[in-house]
């Protein structure tokens, strides 16, 4: 139906919109609706699997209906590439949340790319917090320069610095 760039085009901009939709599922789904899903990748567990895990077979659902729906019917062609586009995505959350952040495979890998450590970083700064409310850093596969180890103070070291200001403040008056 569509040209082929326009087809690859469709599945590199699905790929790029996942980020947001995965953003806004953590944020908004994962650490509300269905937090006791998402509260055992907060706390240690014990076995290979975690009650987080079925998040994967949830949404494997809208990129195998994709998929399958762009195969069979030529007219909506177009969900084939948006099903490969979340597909992708999804190989790639798991490469890097699972493999090499969470290192549920076991590897020993310590990347040197200041991108990915800084998104490392970040994700390790959302673990922080193991409750439902008070998380930062939704993202899975970007992080905001502020994530960078040089840039980056935490919630407590910025409200300890606001208290050391205001007392120099006082002390000075």
């Amino acid at each position: 139906m569509f040209p082929l760039w326009i087809n690859i085009l469709i599945a590199i901009s699905t790929f790029f919109l996942m980020e947001g939709v995965a953003w806004a599922t953590h944020k908004y789904i994962m650490h509300g609706l269905l937090w006791n899903w998402h509260k055992s990748h907060h706390t240690p567990y014990a076995g290979t699997f975690e009650k987080n895990d079925l998040f994967g077979l949830v949404f494997s659902v809208p990129a195998a209906a994709s998929i399958m729906a762009g195969i069979e019917f030529a007219e909506l062609r177009f969900l084939l590439w948006i099903g490969i586009g979340i597909t992708a995505y999804g190989i790639f959350y798991v490469l890097f949340h699972d493999v090499l952040v969470h290192q549920r495979i076991k590897h020993g890998l310590r990347p040197e790319n200041k991108y990915l450590r800084r998104m490392i970083r970040a994700h390790k700064i959302h673990h922080k917090c193991t409750t439902k409310e008070g998380a930062e850093a939704f993202g899975f596969l970007y992080a905001p320069p502020k994530y960078e180890a040089s840039v980056y103070k935490s919630k407590d070291a910025k409200q300890s610095d606001l208290i050391a200001n205001q007392e120099s403040r006082h002390i000075t008056q």
